[in-house]
């Protein structure tokens, strides 16, 4: 019975980890390639706000690159940190109007993403993800 019980257990957990995955990452890729399919919009909205070219375009690589390695499980962690770190960056630098009620919300919600994210980083990614998937990948070749 025990180990019935471990076995479900291990599996909800990687099934929970999976769908927390995706949530966390879907605002970063869906947000990147919004960007990046409008750039000429994204590079005048940006340049208002005394942003040039070369973070924009990183601002839009780290969002594609870091939102699919945490929804896929492929160096979770690394992009998990990176996440975080640019929402709690995001929440610092550019909601700090705690007088509009949108801006303190937008303020929040940066932080509360981040620390999905850093909790993310120490959970790693599950069993259901590339990472596991090419550890198992890597353990069966004859070597």
């Amino acid at each position: 019975m025990s180990m019935v019980a471990n076995t479900w257990k291990v599996h909800l957990t990687d099934l929970v980890l999976l769908a927390g995955r995706v949530l966390l990452a879907l605002i970063f890729v869906h947000e990147g390639f919004a960007l990046a399919l409008n750039f000429a919009g994204t590079v005048n909205a940006m340049a208002r706000l005394g942003i040039g070219v070369p973070l924009v375009v990183a601002t839009i690589a780290l969002q594609i690159a870091a939102g699919l390695s945490v929804a896929l499980g492929l160096l979770t962690r690394l992009g998990a940190v990176a996440l975080g770190l640019f929402c709690v960056a995001t929440a610092a630098l550019f909601h700090t109007n705690f007088a509009n009620h949108n801006e303190l919300l937008h303020f929040e919600k940066d932080l509360a993403i981040a620390g999905g994210m850093f909790t993310l980083a120490i959970a790693g990614a599950g069993g259901l993800s590339l990472e596991k998937l090419a550890g198992r990948v890597l353990r069966s070749l004859p070597i």
